[in-house]
């Protein structure tokens, strides 16, 4: 009897120690899939990011950042600008009101380089341009410059240019975050789903 008794609990171990797994087993499954559905979860809700670095101050090189900064930020990306050197007149008040269209060295302008060096030419090819802006309904810098603002765009001064152009911080658009540096510049590009240097 006590053989027999023996037997049966031999036979008994392996099957608690397999349901014993089998428990852990299913443990271990929900476990994991409660951390996928906060992972899933997590980059549902994260919102994308956009850095663009902004260079040029010409009228049609103010566009570009502005036009892709709107949209991104209507597609619901966290967008922001860092603009620097001659990029740093779109942001500025006065100067934005009165970007020029350099028509010489522009292999888009119907004007030989000869005709655009001419005095008065740029002033030309602007007026031309801003009439084309205004006929078109096309948005202008100022217009872009407050949408995006109001649609959670940051636009970023450089510190560094505003001091070597003799800038005041209060000659920008309200709105626009000064003193900005490089370091902050790089760590938003590093942050950022998408990188653009216009």
């Amino acid at each position: 009897m006590s053989a027999n008794t023996d037997t049966t609990d031999a036979e008994a171990t392996p099957s608690e120690a397999d349901a014993l797994s089998r428990a852990e087993l299913a443990e271990r499954v929900a476990e994991l899939e409660d951390r996928l559905a906060a992972v899933e979860a997590e980059t549902t809700e994260r919102q994308p990011k956009m850095a663009i670095v902004a260079t040029k101050g010409t009228l049609d090189m103010a566009y570009p950042p502005l036009i892709l900064a709107s949209t991104a930020a209507a597609f619901g990306y966290d967008v922001t600008v860092f603009h620097t050197f001659w990029g740093l007149d779109v942001l500025h008040e006065e100067r934005s009101k009165d970007l020029k269209l350099s028509s010489v060295g522009n292999p888009n302008m119907p004007v030989p380089n000869a005709v655009g060096a001419l005095p008065g030419m740029d002033r030309v090819t602007t007026t031309l341009m801003e009439k084309r802006i205004a006929d078109n309904d096309t948005a202008t810098v100022e217009e872009l410059i407050e949408t995006s603002l109001d649609m959670g765009v940051e636009f970023q001064a450089c510190q560094m240019t505003i001091d070597l152009m003799g800038y005041d911080e209060d000659d920008f658009y309200d709105g626009v975050t000064t003193g900005v540096g490089a370091a902050t510049a790089i760590r938003d590009m590093a942050d950022a789903d998408v990188q653009l240097l216009v």
